[in-house]
């Protein structure tokens, strides 16, 4: 898979992740690129065995984990119970259609540092459309989210609105992907540029 992961990191991204699911497109193998101070490298991960993501995490220098699939709230507990489980972030995906069970959430709420909210689709992320984010006016935890599915220029008015909007107290970042590609893994510099002034102003 092609990648212009240094482009990306050049623009100051909080966040860098890299998918360790062999049936994406855009998986993930070879050396890692150099990424500046500052970025934090997440690792992608679908269903894989705590001991796949220990020895991702250690062989790339993981500073976070995001799970897209199936993983308890114990698995989560073996990985921070593990010896690197203690120096990454625990990032637990939802996916999310036209409602939610925010009771899901409760489980995860002492063993994952972050939720991810995303669009229910066919694959665990990179659908390329959007959830009704008003779903999240019910956000039950004072746990910090992040933001993502089908996420692109056109939504810059609309999240404008929604980071002013009470339930976005709690959300801690923006999850951009597929709407910024123009194959599998190369992303649009250019309009990132945009995307990120238009919400830093």
């Amino acid at each position: 898979m092609k990648s212009n992961t240094a482009e990306v990191a050049a623009l100051q991204p909080d966040y860098l992740g890299f998918i360790f699911w062999e049936p994406s497109k855009r998986y993930f193998e070879g050396p890692m690129p150099t990424v500046p101070d500052g970025i934090q490298k997440i690792g992608v991960f679908v269903d894989a065995t705590v001991r796949e993501v220990v020895d991702k995490i250690t062989t790339y220098d993981l500073q976070g984990v995001q799970f897209h699939g199936q993983e308890s709230a114990a698995y989560c507990e073996e990985l921070r119970a593990s010896a690197v489980g203690d120096k990454v972030a625990i990032i637990k995906v939802f996916s999310i259609k036209d409602d939610f069970d925010f009771g899901q959430l409760q489980p995860f709420e002492a063993v994952c540092d972050y939720y991810l909210f995303d669009t229910k689709g066919k694959l665990p992320g990179g659908n390329g459309y959007a959830f009704d984010w008003s779903v999240l006016s019910k956000y039950p935890s004072n746990k910090p989210y992040f933001l993502s599915g089908g996420i692109g220029l056109e939504e810059v008015a609309s999240l404008q609105a929604f980071l002013k909007r009470p339930e976005a107290q709690y959300c801690h970042a923006i999850d951009v992907n597929s709407r910024f590609e123009v194959e599998p893994g190369m992303k649009e510099v250019a309009k990132l540029k945009v995307f990120k002034k238009a919400l830093e102003t």
